[in-house]
């Protein structure tokens, strides 16, 4: 993998990516891994075998040890140091784990398989799909996939809303490019439908359901960007209220949403 050490990427998004750090170890303990179905979803829709991969702004490594355990030689990249150290304390011996932003990857070695796991929408869309498109082998796959966590119970999420109020209006992060909710279609799979590059594009969406405690929600929450901007004093207050309204069990619809595309060929 070519990175190059003379590109800036550290304005914007990238800088408020790099927050995440901080909180690389809640990032490994609250947030979910990813279930085999995905792997399967992605290994499916690839048609032909899959036996290297790239991965944009790895974390911790969830995403990254989903398919390695699949036996695909993984490149890891994560331009934080601290959630890189707990990368490479969780992944397998097999992946390839590199300090780099997406933005600092140079063309040069091509993948079967690139993917982004909730974290394709910290990378600059300047060149984003060009850049992408010079990283996956033709007739190879791009993936990215995510979703919110949210409170499955109505009547506990206005009360979480009305808590967090004071404090932020909400915690999610609106469509990069404006798409609303309703559309069938959604980011990024609006945007590789338009791209020269690639085709084939599909949205699936896996359905997932979680039982935590409240206090393991409450850590979910500590690391979500919106409240690791907020000062100290103001984030733990916040946290706080929120956990003063929650049951002790806390019921969360969590799916996976993946977009799929398929690298032309040239």
């Amino acid at each position: 993998m070519n990175v190059d050490p003379n590109h800036d990427h550290r304005t914007g998004s990238a800088q408020r990516a790099l927050s995440f750090g901080a909180v690389a170890q809640a990032y490994e303990r609250f947030r979910p891994g990813y279930p085999p179905a995905l792997a399967d979803l992605v290994l499916a829709y690839a048609e032909r075998p899959v036996r290297t991969a790239l991965e944009i702004g790895a974390g911790t490594g969830k995403a990254t040890r989903l398919f390695a355990a699949r036996g695909i030689a993984v490149t890891a990249t994560e331009p934080d140091e601290a959630m890189l150290a707990e990368l490479r304390r969780q992944a397998p011996p097999t992946v390839t784990a590199l300090r780099a932003a997406f933005e600092d990857l140079a063309p040069g070695e091509s993948y079967d398989l690139v993917y982004a796991a909730a974290a394709l929408h910290w990378t600059n869309p300047a060149g984003r799909w060009a850049r992408v498109a010079a990283l996956v082998a033709p007739g190879g796959v791009f993936a990215s996939f995510g979703g919110p966590v949210r409170l499955a119970d109505p009547a506990v999420e206005r009360a979480v809303q009305a808590a967090r109020a004071p404090f932020l209006a909400t915690d999610e992060i609106p469509s990069p490019d404006g798409t609303p909710p309703e559309h069938a279609m959604q980011w990024p799979g609006t945007e590789l439908q338009r791209s020269e590059w690639f085709t084939d594009v599909r949205q699936s969406v896996l359905d997932r359901r979680l039982t935590i405690s409240a206090d393991d929600y409450v850590g979910h929450l500590s690391t979500i960007s919106a409240y690791l901007e907020l000062p100290a004093p103001v984030r733990e207050e916040a946290f706080r209220e929120i956990r003063r309204v929650l049951p002790a069990a806390v019921d969360l619809s969590a799916e996976i949403v993946a977009h799929l595309a398929r690298r032309r060929e040239r």
